[in-house]
């Protein structure tokens, strides 16, 4: 009885003295669940590094960083920069914690009647920090970038997925590539929170976009771990869960439990974290008496906006934290709003959308802060790029590229240079 011939053998069939060829090497393949964010986020990391590229060269060819404070945009290295002024207190506070107590009182009369502390910079992005640290061996710094940098494309994937079921995949790679270049982009892969949030409430749209409640819920209680503006996140997510409970058809789809939860378990990080700096204060409202007195950051329902809006008109600066430059692309950026926010609304996107969006660009234009950072502040606003996207899904890919590579090396002076060098992120 004959014993059939192992596969694993050697070809006894070949030539005598001719050796077996080696084995093909094996193609990396994607899993079928990755396949879909190959090209938004090819497109997204290479327009990111090329304006990167673009802010480290005029960082060295302006050479100022280096006569400048460490803490306020300086440093030995041009990427020591991406480190400074806000990123500055979230390595204080990966690396010490916080020191909670009592609001340290200043002289009256100043700017500032309350000395700065870390407790206003949110514990969810520097625990990632320590505990990335802790983890890889790497230093704070590293991880601090690592953790931007990887969140950075989980946002620029959550975008590509909200856009892209609601205008196709196409325009989807498109908004990914746009989040690269937009005003503030630059601090993405910096030490700054926003990447982290980004990432946080594109998920969070998306889930709630597609019923899931429970993971949108817990998604907004990280949000509000994170920044105090999840506030216009985790409002959205509970007016869509109130709006899905009260409507019969949708409540038999999605179920009761699911939207009960999601608006319960969102708000809980934020009021978490606000509710602790006041125990370990000496005032119940610590938190919001430190960024009032503390950074001058404070709802004024939109007064401080108006008054730079004026003083820029007629070329003045008499107003607070009055930057030329930043202050004069902010205005800009202001005037388009109404434009962005009419085309957004043409789309008719889901109301989580509308009310995070809106939501957040009252909270930015309402507030008194740095103006000239208002890219910044306006760079979680994702749903602003629907518009813009399905627009240039209409060019052909070599105007695409056109447009990418320009804005790309555009974005290392405005997203890049102008808020970290001209301005105060």
């Amino acid at each position: 009885m004959s014993t059939a011939r192992s596969d694993a053998a050697p070809d006894s069939t070949l030539p005598e003295g001719q050796e077996q060829p080696p084995p093909k090497p094996r193609r990396l393949v994607l899993p079928d669940g990755l396949r879909p964010y190959r090209d938004p986020l090819l497109l997204y990391g290479v327009t990111k590094l090329t304006g990167l590229i673009v802010f480290a060269w005029l960082l060295e060819w302006a050479d100022d960083y280096q006569k400048k404070n460490p803490r306020f945009g300086g440093g030995t290295h041009w990427w020591d920069v991406l480190a400074t002024w806000d990123g500055w207190w979230y390595l204080q506070v990966a690396e010490k914690g916080y020191d909670p107590g009592p609001l340290e009182r200043l002289a009256p009369g100043g700017l500032f009647t309350v000395k700065q502390n870390s407790v206003a910079f949110f514990p969810l992005y520097p625990g990632l920090i320590r505990g990335v640290s802790e983890i890889t061996g790497l230093g704070l710094y590293g991880s601090a970038i690592l953790v931007s940098v990887l969140a950075s494309f989980v946002a620029a994937a959550g975008i590509y997925a909200v856009v892209s079921t609601l205008a196709g995949v196409r325009a989807g790679t498109i908004a990914a590539g746009l989040w690269a270049v937009v005003p503030g982009a630059g601090v993405e892969w910096a030490v700054y929170s926003e990447s982290v949030f980004v990432a946080i409430a594109a998920w969070c749209c998306y889930c709630v976009m597609k019923g899931r409640w429970m993971s949108a819920g817990l998604l907004a209680f990280f949000a509000g771990l994170n920044r105090p503006t999840s506030a216009a996140l985790i409002g959205a997510v509970g007016l869509a869960a109130l709006v899905t409970l009260a409507r019969r058809e949708s409540r038999r789809e999605h179920g009761v439990a699911g939207p009960v939860y999601a608006m319960f378990a969102a708000p809980l990080g934020l009021l978490t974290y606000i509710a602790w700096v006041g125990l370990t204060s000496d005032s119940v409202t610590a938190y919001f008496t430190l960024q009032r007195e503390g950074w001058a950051h404070y709802f004024d329902f939109g007064k401080y906006t108006l008054d730079v809006l004026g003083n820029t008109a007629v070329g003045h600066s008499n107003y607070l934290f009055a930057f030329s430059t930043p202050d004069l692309l902010s205005v800009q950026i202001v005037l388009a709003l109404p434009f962005l926010i009419a085309l957004m609304l043409r789309k008719k996107p889901p109301l989580v959308l509308v009310a995070y969006a809106l939501a957040s660009i009252v909270t930015v234009l309402g507030t008194q802060q740095m103006f000239g950072n208002t890219g910044r502040y306006l760079l979680p606003v994702f749903p602003l790029l629907l518009a813009p996207a399905a627009a240039l899904n209409r060019l052909k890919w070599p105007s695409l590229a056109v447009f990418f590579i320009t804005a790309a090396i555009a974005s290392g002076w405005y997203a890049h240079y102008v808020i970290f060098e001209l301005g105060i992120p």
